[in-house]
């Protein structure tokens, strides 16, 4: 039993299934019929080569790669936790980079990588309920990268009508080929330098508002039941999964 543990988790056995994941999200992309909506302004960013941190719930994870156009330099924050070197080998076959580590940590050496990228002109992808939620919940960690770096967040999520959500702590999707999809995209949103007068409150609660109607919307247009989130107060358990927010 032991032996078998170390064998799942070999590079070999990461590497083989980062690609599989990759190939999946490419046979959904390929296979389905995709309708953006709101999607005028990150995609005149992503034109102009300009930077913007884009934030998804950790559930809504696996079709993102296909919300950047091909040519943008993407970063995503993918902690240390379980599966994350999965997750950065599935969008490294995406042309995405990963960053390891937390943003809950304001010094850490991983938002010092993410600020780097946006004064590089890059886009920073964070899940502000990852990697442990509670579910839809945004975490304090999207608005300091937001208020250190002085760039708007713009929230986006996706549904499909097809697939199956599991039964993990993020309700995660898992999207089918031959479906019908949509990428809702959110209004931008700029955080103040400082904390003054509640702030970062504010803009928690308007990330995590955004987040939340814009993915009701999405599995509205795919007729499709919505999830809800957590108690923002629930114990957190150790979960696996691996974006950070």
């Amino acid at each position: 039993m032991k032996a078998i543990k170390n064998i799942l988790k070999s590079d070999a056995v990461k590497a083989a299934t980062g690609l599989l994941a990759a190939g999946y999200i490419w046979l959904v992309y390929r296979t389905s019929r995709w309708q953006v909506v709101n999607g005028e302004a990150p995609h005149e960013l992503m034109k102009a080569g300009k930077p913007f941190i884009l934030a998804f719930w950790h559930g809504r994870l696996l079709m993102m790669p296909i919300s950047v156009q091909k040519k943008t330099k993407v970063n995503v924050m993918i902690s240390h936790h379980g599966d994350g070197e999965i997750i950065a080998r599935a969008i490294g076959h995406w042309g995405q980079d990963s960053v390891r580590g937390s943003a809950s940590k304001g010094a850490s050496a991983a938002v010092k990588q993410m600020l780097q990228a946006l004064k590089r002109g890059e886009v920073a992808v964070i899940t502000p309920d990852g990697p442990r939620g509670p579910r839809m919940r945004a975490q304090d960690g999207v608005v300091r990268l937001a208020a250190l770096s002085g760039i708007p967040v713009y929230p986006v999520s996706y549904s499909t009508t097809r697939g199956k959500i599991l039964g993990s702590w993020d309700r995660f999707l898992v999207a089918a080929p031959f479906s019908r999809g949509v990428i809702v995209w959110g209004d931008g949103i700029h955080v103040p330098r400082h904390d003054a007068g509640g702030a970062y409150q504010n803009a928690r609660d308007a990330i995590e508002t955004s987040l939340i109607d814009i993915t009701q919307q999405a599995d509205a247009l795919c007729g499709r039941e919505t999830v809800a989130p957590e108690e923002r107060d629930k114990p957190v358990k150790p979960h696996k999964k691996g974006t950070d927010g």
